[in-house]
């Protein structure tokens, strides 16, 4: 752990949850989606990074929905979180809007939340 010590240290981790289903749950190609969140994220915080993985919630009919998720993710140091967190919020509720979501989740330093 010396070796780190005086290194540069980014404290903050922010992930992106982005739907490839469009109105709940018709399957869309998400590509536009997910890179102006990579280019959103790589804005405010100088870089970023996407993988895929699947996830599964109950709508609000109590159907099951199974979807590919892409998650982008950044981080970032503790004065430009406290800058742009706001901003990530009202982006994810933008993004909500444009993609006819029930939610889109938002992971912030291990905790998630439903925008």
């Amino acid at each position: 752990m010396n070796k780190l010590k005086n290194k540069f240290k980014l404290d903050n981790n922010i992930k992106v949850y982005v739907p490839s289903t469009f109105d709940v749950d018709n399957k869309i190609n998400n590509k536009k989606q997910v890179n102006k969140t990579l280019k959103e994220l790589s804005n405010l915080f100088g870089g970023s990074t996407s993988y895929n993985a699947i996830g599964t919630f109950i709508s609000s009919n109590k159907k099951l929905i199974k979807e590919d998720v892409t998650i982008c993710e950044s981080y970032c140091t503790s004065k430009d979180f406290k800058k742009s967190i706001n901003h990530v919020v009202e982006y994810c509720e933008n993004l909500k809007d444009e993609m006819k979501q029930e939610a889109v989740s938002l992971e912030v330093n291990n905790e998630l939340y439903f925008i």
